[in-house]
């Protein structure tokens, strides 16, 4: 059965190198009639908070389109629920999903190729945000909502403190480490986490990994590539090197260490102020945010970690209707805003970065007048990555090999061809065509 969605989307790659036209969504010839009096019903899920106002917004000023929220909670949870729903016929016309959940739903025959009606909102976007909802071809199966650039944060009282310089080059970054441990043993400059597989993955991304892609009729699969084991192995060395701490992140005791200072760096995204603020509260204030260490001088990428887009299923008799909801929901000013105001949202859209609710800095740092700024520009640096239909696999293969790699103080890049073998080895059995 798997192998039919498998091929399904194999032909949808193939069709890529058609036109534009020919490529596109089925979303108008299949549309069903307006009902009487002319107005279409929308189904949609969502987890985003407060996202109901956005929602109200839309109704109020579109009385020929409306739309009726259904909140649901996220990450894999509404992957399964749309899986089911989908099977048994009834799913939403649209949905909230994250990035690396668009490949399980599309080889599921969840979600529809938008492309023809989503054309115009690509320009809205960063072209590594875009790349993330094609799953690498000309298909579009989704508009991006919100993105998580990576960033890193710093305690910019201790860098004083200790005379420490900003690190640009991830080089510097491991000189750095060893400074903080000559000058304070008690102290490190960050820790490598084995329970953050999205963080390892927008490091490798960074350095330029493409561990899913479409080789002619089949799967490519390059978990361990050579950008990625060079990730892995950099961290490996300076954790068995003693310079990094090798304990997991959002335990209490990665809290504390973050508080009284343990802990002076973290390399993470644009939603870390949230964090900090909520596990960290008594550093407010001390923290600045630069762009992430380049492992070239000069050069000027990064990763994502997060984020999400909304989908419209294959199952919607309104798809038009919904894409043009969809681009509305996350390109338009007033809606872009409502988002960012309630719902707590870094928009992915290019504009709404800029919006003037985004003017003043993050209330824990308070001092970085320019955090937003700085930030839409790192934004506009993350490089595209194609999610494959086994993410968690994936995922979960990271944090058991990387634990062990840890413990047992053996090279990182042992961990990740452990997550090769696990990933491939997943896909082949369900039904897949992989090489690698």
């Amino acid at each position: 059965m798997r192998a039919k969605f498998g091929a399904k989307l194999l032909a949808v790659v193939l069709a890529a190198g058609l036109s534009a036209a020919c490529t596109s969504s089925d979303s108008g010839d299949e549309d069903q009639p307006a009902q009487p009096g002319g107005k279409v019903e929308l189904s949609f899920w969502s987890w985003a908070p407060n996202i109901d106002k956005t929602v109200d917004a839309w109704n109020a000023a579109n009385p020929d389109i409306h739309v009726t929220l259904s909140k649901q909670a996220g990450g894999g949870d509404i992957v399964t629920k749309l899986l089911t729903s989908a099977k048994a016929g009834n799913p939403p016309d649209l949905a909230q999903v994250e990035y690396q959940a668009l490949p399980t739903l599309v080889s599921n025959d969840v979600l529809a190729d938008i492309a023809k009606d989503a054309e115009p909102a690509k320009a809205k976007f960063a072209e590594g945000v875009w790349q993330q909802v094609t799953l690498g071809t000309e298909s579009v199966y989704a508009i991006p909502q919100d993105s998580g650039p990576m960033m890193l944060y710093y305690r910019a009282d201790l860098f004083d403190k200790f005379g420490l310089t900003v690190p640009k080059t991830w080089d510097e970054f491991a000189q750095t480490a060893r400074t903080v441990r000559q000058k304070d043993p008690k102290k490190y400059l960050t820790t490598f986490s084995a329970n953050d597989p999205g963080w390892f993955t927008g490091l490798a991304q960074q350095a330029g990994a493409a561990w899913w892609g479409i080789n002619g009729e089949s799967w490519k699969v390059s978990v361990n590539d050579a950008a990625t084991k060079k990730v892995a192995d950099y961290w490996g060395a300076l954790v068995n090197e003693g310079v990094i701490d090798g304990k997991p992140m959002y335990t209490p005791a990665w809290n504390k260490a973050l508080n009284d200072g343990t802990l002076i760096a973290w390399p993470s995204a644009i939603w870390a102020p949230g964090v900090l603020e909520g596990n960290a509260p008594a550093t407010k204030g001390k923290w600045a945010m630069a762009p992430m260490p380049q492992w070239a001088a000069g050069e000027n990428k990064t990763g994502s970690w997060g984020g999400s887009s909304t989908g419209v299923t294959a199952a919607s008799k309104n798809k038009a209707a919904a894409v043009k909801f969809a681009t509305w929901m996350n390109t338009d000013p007033a809606a872009t805003d409502l988002l960012i105001k309630e719902s707590a949202i870094y928009p992915a859209a290019r504009d709404a970065q800029a919006s003037p609710l985004l003017q003043a800095p993050p209330a824990f740092f308070a001092q970085q007048k320019d955090f937003y700024t700085e930030a839409k520009a790192i934004a506009d640096t993350a490089v595209g990555f194609t999610w494959g239909p086994n993410v968690n696999v994936a995922y979960d293969t990271y944090k058991d090999a990387f634990g062990k790699a840890i413990t047992g103080k053996t090279p990182f890049s042992g961990a990740v061809d452990t997550m090769q073998s696990a990933t491939v080895a997943d896909m082949q059995k369900n039904g897949f065509t992989v090489t690698s």
